[in-house]
């Protein structure tokens, strides 16, 4: 059975040596002391490794159940789901007006990253209704906020997303739901929508969909589209689930990974919606559930790439193969733990020193989110609007890598379902595709987000690596290992962008064709950022005559790995890039 440990500790690092988040100048975070937080994570990690963690290859195993229209979750899932209600969970960052705890957004990352590590596909169900009470939140009026959020908030209803048909997903110019406007000044809803996570399932009393429809005469393309709440059981007089809407499962898909969690076709045949927002006006909408559900699979992408490093860890210290080059490292048995090969190592720092900077990437990229909307700041908005791309793309290609690396850690024994090493495989791949494919995430971040408002969030990412290297510069240490080869990466990631605004205007394709490896530049960059960061932060604290010097020697070692062998990444992604379009677009179509 595949093990779970909250990494309580790092996260504690983070939000306090480096974030330093009880004096940030975000209303709210004041209440983030030490104390606080180890309270609000040790009873999360508690959760998570001791109801979430044993339910995930069991559920994995069962998968969910279509029988009559009715889904079956895996056995333990209800119970699971209603511990998690009772902890008040679902509304950890909510709004108090409604019943949520008030809490910052970054304080709900780190606790979400271990419900997801330690069940990817039981954490969607409430993942995604996080997401949907956002957009009601944000689109809705006082009545439908009243009506939903409450439930939703304690957990007693769910929600989901509803974009994708059979014909259409990334271009959602292209769908063909129908809404017809009924006298009471509610819709009828008709149409099928595919790949719908958590779209029927017996943990809740109702589920709230949100549902993407076109208007009869609205405009074209996606200009034409608006966005509906859509009951599975409309709500009676007194807000309590009443007659059953007509809509149903018509199927669930058979997938790769994530089984536990029901991936949905959804029927909609007439059923009563109720307009979210403004007409022909449900993209914007709807993006604040997406670029939501966007930093959310990011998390899930190295979340992923946590436990699956913790299992091919233990195992590197127990598998006994071979002896060390170097001499007898175990001489009372008969082989050395394969953790003393120096190519494990490079496999295990390898899946350290990114789960470790990814971690510090999300809960920076939080930060913003509510230095954004807790202290309403434009620039910080801009700027993680800049990165959600580079959030879910990146995070999400590397934390796939790094769950096949700690598969080929265990070898052969890695293949099999026994050690569990092949779900995490299976369960992150998917993060690379839903929310916006990683390939539409780089065209979104060159096309879009780069040139926005004359690129001025770009400019002042630059200005902030710029501003940290120069104010650290005389640590001779940081500057060595750390400011040096962030300079050298920055250089790339500017030289790049350079690039585009000189040959995107000649010819679209050379930026296009590159936009995957500016990703990942990008990406890289970012985490070269976080290290310097921790690496500044851990020495304060062994200047300091820290009560733990391993830990933060164990940091600043990880971080080294990182800046030495895997930063060096973005020369070769800037060569890519400078290579123009010519070798992609070579060849005529019908000659691949």
């Amino acid at each position: 059975m595949p093990i779970y440990n909250p990494p309580t500790e790092d996260m504690q690092f983070l939000l306090h040596d480096v974030l330093q988040v009880s004096a940030a100048d975000i209303p709210g975070y004041d209440e983030l002391e030490r104390d606080f937080t180890a309270a609000v994570l040790d009873e999360a990690g508690k959760i998570s490794a001791e109801v979430l963690a044993p339910l995930n290859a069991p559920g994995d195993a069962q998968g969910c159940i279509l029988e009559n229209g009715a889904v079956r979750t895996p056995e333990g899932f209800k119970d699971a789901y209603d511990q998690m209600r009772a902890g008040g969970w679902m509304g950890l960052d909510a709004d108090p007006a409604y019943g949520g705890q008030g809490m910052p957004y970054l304080l709900g990352t780190a606790v979400g990253e271990m419900f997801v590590s330690a069940n990817m596909a039981f954490n969607m169900y409430q993942g995604l209704t996080h997401g949907a009470m956002s957009t009601i939140h944000a689109h809705g009026t006082d009545a439908q906020k009243a009506m939903y959020l409450p439930k939703m908030i304690e957990g007693s209803w769910s929600g989901t997303m509803n974009l994708t048909e059979p014909q259409c997903g990334t271009d959602l110019g292209l769908i063909r739901t129908r809404a017809e406007p009924k006298d009471d000044g509610s819709y009828a809803i008709t149409g099928t929508k595919i790949w719908i996570s958590a779209g029927e399932h017996d943990l809740t009393d109702n589920i709230i969909h949100l549902v993407l429809a076109r208007l009869r005469g609205a405009p074209e393309g996606t200009k034409g589209i608006s966005l509906f709440i859509v009951p599975k059981f409309l709500p009676d007089d007194d807000g309590a689930p009443g007659t059953r809407n007509a809509l149903s499962c018509g199927g669930l898909e058979s997938k790769m990974g994530i089984h536990a969690n029901a991936t949905c076709v959804m029927n909609y045949d007439g059923a009563t919606g109720f307009l979210l927002g403004q007409e022909h006006k449900g993209m914007r909408a709807m993006f604040t559930m997406m670029n939501e559900a966007r930093i959310g699979v990011g998390l899930q992408g190295y979340a992923q790439g946590v436990v699956a490093y913790q299992n091919a860890l233990d195992f590197a210290r127990e598998r006994l193969q071979g002896r060390a080059a170097t001499g007898t490292a175990n001489p009372d048995g008969p082989a050395d733990p394969i953790l003393v090969h120096p190519d494990v190592r490079r496999n295990l720092m390898h899946q350290k020193s990114f789960i470790e900077g990814a971690r510090a990437f999300a809960f920076w990229g939080s930060e913003l989110i509510d230095r954004a909307h807790r202290a309403d700041d434009p620039q910080a908005e801009a700027l993680i609007g800049l990165l959600t791309p580079v959030i879910k793309g990146f995070l999400t290609d590397k934390g796939f890598e790094t769950t096949v690396l700690a598969q080929q850690t265990l070898g052969g024994s890695g293949f099999t379902r026994q050690w569990g090493l092949e779900q995490f495989v299976r369960d992150a791949r998917i993060t690379m595709i839903y929310e916006g494919t990683n390939g539409i995430q780089s065209l979104d971040l060159v096309g879009r987000k780069l040139g926005q408002n004359g690129g001025q969030a770009v400019m002042a990412f630059f200005d902030l690596v710029k501003g940290f290297i120069k104010e650290n510069e005389g640590d001779a240490a940081l500057k060595s290992d750390f400011l040096d080869p962030l300079k050298s990466a920055s250089k790339d990631l500017q030289t790049a962008a350079m690039y585009f605004v000189a040959e995107g205007a000649k010819n679209p394709n050379n930026a296009l064709a590159g936009s995957y490896d500016f990703m990942h530049l990008f990406g890289h960059v970012c985490l070269g950022l976080m290290w310097a960061r921790m690496a500044k932060a851990a020495t304060v604290a062994l200047a300091e005559d820290s009560a733990n010097p391993g830990f933060y020697e164990t940091k600043l070692a990880t971080g080294r790995y990182y800046m030495a062998r895997q930063l060096p990444a973005t020369a070769l992604h800037l060569a890519r890039i400078q290579s123009g379009a010519d070798s992609v677009m070579a060849l005529e179509a019908a000659n691949f």
